[in-house]
């Protein structure tokens, strides 16, 4: 246990410490596993940071912080590389918004593919048919890029790119339409670098398994195979992850003028400005940084850089507030706070053990749009604007699609 009144610290056998801003948040003993089979890696610099809302995840335990020096760890990045989210302020207000926003919500879900069919195949609901020009404009400037890493790694080249730029996805990928506390709107969204992501991330977690067997190298868990700086493969999934990073950044920005644009053509608000606060940040992704007085690779899986003056998104729950936070350069979790509200359980267990008609009476995991708390701060952030109501959320499938009517008051 810390001294310090933010984290605890978990100590191994062998190996770094995890700082853990874990305080009254129950930590799982598979995250723990996790955490510290990390810890033991040689190359961990100074020790690793767990954010508030850590759980176990496949490959590494997300909401974890990972420092290295002269290494990187593919599964800790993940699959989804470069998932994050982004948040608009427009100057319209609640008294601007009709009293029923299935409208705006018609809007959306035409203006942004969304979902997969057809096993992410031909006619997949959540690729574009044609890309629109803006987008394909946009992959013209990735494409060199792509191209070279092919060049390396020609398996890399199958399934969907471009028309996946400005779609959404599935998972737990959202666009949601809120107010802020002084009635204020905004757009926010969740999503990343889509199924060309997902094949870089998946292909280079195999890459980095197959050397370690090539070396002999023997891990605590074979998902935290490495690459060691200097080497051909590090340098190739470097490469791979700025791109892919870049490509989710895109994405994001291309989403939400989709949304901007729909909601002005859709006739149901008046002409407004959605340029008034604009964030855009990673939450699954490796940069290189400077700490300490070394310059070394941060990895963070579900957690967000927030350097003094960093403007970051903490969505909560589904259906709950979310916030929008600003950094206070914590040195100690290497300029990090948590990514999102945390959970109990996994959307796997959550379907298990719950059925549409809890949700819709909030028994369930998810809570109905009247029914609002909000997400306690990180140990490492100020807790800024919140995105309070949830007033249209566009589901994925496989979640009841639900259409609240506007709050005359606030909740």
């Amino acid at each position: 246990m810390s001294g310090d009144a933010n984290y605890n610290v978990l100590t191994a056998e062998k190996g770094v410490p995890i700082k853990a801003w874990t305080k009254g948040v129950q930590l799982e003993d598979q995250a723990r596993k996790q955490l510290l089979n990390v810890a033991q890696l040689p190359f961990i610099f100074k020790w690793v940071a767990a954010m508030p809302d850590v759980h176990w995840g496949v490959g590494a335990t997300v909401g974890s912080v990972i420092p290295t020096k002269g290494a990187i760890i593919p599964a800790a990045v993940g699959v989804d590389i470069g998932c994050g989210m982004m948040a608009v302020q427009t100057d319209l207000n609640a008294r601007d918004l009709p009293d029923n926003l299935k409208g705006i919500r018609g809007a959306i879900e035409k203006a942004v593919p969304h979902g997969r069919t057809n096993h992410g195949g031909r006619g997949d609901v959540g690729a574009w048919g044609e890309i629109p020009p803006r987008n394909y404009e946009v992959w013209q400037t990735l494409k060199p890029r792509y191209d070279a890493i092919l060049e390396k790694h020609p398996k890399l080249d199958r399934g969907n790119h471009a028309n996946h730029l400005g779609t959404l996805g599935t998972g737990n990928h959202f666009i949601e339409v809120c107010l802020d506390e002084a009635e204020n709107v905004w757009f926010m969204l969740h999503s990343g670098s889509r199924g060309v992501g997902n094949r870089m991330g998946s292909y280079f977690i195999e890459v980095a398994r197959k050397d370690m067997q090539k070396f002999f190298i023997n891990l605590p868990d074979k998902d935290l195979a490495y690459f060691s700086e200097g080497t051909e493969h590090f340098d190739d999934y470097v490469e791979a992850v700025e791109w892919a990073q870049d490509f989710a950044r895109f994405n994001r920005d291309l989403m939400m003028e989709q949304i901007v644009g729909a909601v002005r053509a859709s006739g149901e608000v008046r002409p407004f400005i959605a340029e008034l606060k604009a964030i855009n940040c990673h939450h699954n992704y490796v940069a290189r940084e400077r700490h300490y007085g070394q310059n070394i690779l941060v990895t963070r899986k579900g957690a967000v850089r927030a350097r003094q003056g960093d403007m970051g998104i903490i969505p909560g729950s589904m259906g709950a507030r979310s916030y929008i936070v600003r950094g206070k350069g914590n040195l100690e979790s290497f300029m990090s706070c948590s990514h999102g509200a945390g959970r109990a359980m996994s959307r796997t267990e959550a379907k298990r053990r719950f059925s549409v008609e809890d949700n819709e009476k909030g028994g369930g995991p998810g809570r109905p749009a009247s029914l609002l708390s909000p997400l306690g701060e990180s140990g490492q952030s100020d807790g800024g604007r919140l995105a309070g109501r949830v007033l249209a959320c566009l589901y994925n499938p496989g979640i009841p699609k639900k259409v609240p009517v506007k709050p005359k008051e606030s909740d």
